[in-house]
């Protein structure tokens, strides 16, 4: 089921038919209205300086456009790092430290996914998860933090920061707000950003697998899946979850005993839930490197 909703959601959004697109139009008033109450949050803003560089890498549109990835491609090329989440489906509340100089202090149901996959690829980890952004970042100073990478942070409008917008590929076909499109901010909100980052320009991945086997099959819990769809020829089949899921042990195996398969194919987001499971996992490792203009700009904020 969630497979055909996603395979309809990323058509509507970026090629609908049609059908879709009368939908998109006739919830446009409704997109208008929310546009129009962010506009008014944006403007009634007071941003705060918490005295310590702050840098929010976000995007303006629903699903996963590459935050983290970038995000830990930051973090390994500029030590002293501690980046700050909300920790996002954990299961638990307030502030927590998830990782301090390397050193792992939580586990993945008390972090979240997002946030241990940082803990575990990050040179010298530095994570924290607080639904309180301001909170969070007066720790890390507390803590001794050069500066302050704030993960999809850019509504965090109160807060002076360096803002990354990641601009999708592709772009959904209209630049409408939610309902009516996948804006979750207005298009227009490009001109407040400090940098536009956009893969293949500012900065690039290269993926490999480790551990490849004959008879794979992709499992993956990520907002945008299609990100993985080069894989998808080396597998023998696929399983796409919603983002965030908890993953079962018993669900995994039935996968694996439903097309015999020899591994399963995971990014290192999944691998964070499931490694406790003891399961033949291949994993999808991604190293994303970032354009000298945009190491400059970063280099010339933190110093």
């Amino acid at each position: 089921m969630y497979k055909n909703l996603h395979k309809w959601a990323e058509r509507y959004f970026l090629s609908p038919n049609i059908f879709e697109t009368l939908l998109a139009f006739l919830l446009y008033p409704l997109g208008l209205i929310y546009s129009l109450i962010i506009k008014l949050k944006f403007l009634l803003r007071h941003e705060i300086s918490h005295d310590i560089p702050v840098i929010s890498v976000g995007n303006l549109t629903l699903g996963g456009s590459g935050k983290t990835p970038l995000s830990i491609a930051i973090l390994n090329e500029f030590s002293g790092g501690f980046v700050v989440l909300r920790g996002y489906k954990r299961k638990s509340k307030g502030l927590i430290l998830v990782a301090k100089h390397g050193e792992i202090l939580a586990d993945v149901n008390l972090s979240g996914d997002e946030a241990m996959e940082y803990a575990k690829n990050v040179k010298n980890a530095n994570v924290i998860v607080s639904e309180n952004r301001s909170t969070a970042i007066l720790k890390a100073k507390e803590l001794g933090a050069k500066y302050v990478l704030l993960d999809d942070g850019f509504g965090k409008f109160h807060i002076k920061k360096l803002n990354i917008l990641i601009r999708p590929k592709p772009e959904p076909k209209f630049k409408f707000c939610i309902p009516a499109g996948a804006y979750r901010y207005p298009h227009s909100f490009y001109r407040y950003a400090d940098f536009i980052a956009c893969e293949g320009l500012t900065h690039f991945r290269k993926s490999h697998i480790q551990n490849q086997t004959k008879k794979m099959v992709l499992v993956t819990a990520i907002a945008n899946p299609s990100r993985l769809n080069e894989h998808l020829k080396i597998c023998i089949a696929h399983e796409f979850y919603p983002d965030h899921y908890d993953f079962k042990r018993q669900e995994l195996v039935e996968i694996l005993n439903k097309y015999d398969a020899t591994s399963l194919l995971v990014t290192q987001k999944d691998l964070v839930k499931i490694e406790k499971f003891n399961l033949p996992i291949s994993l999808i490792k991604l190293k994303t490197t970032l354009s000298p203009e945009f190491k400059e700009l970063i280099k010339t904020k933190i110093l």
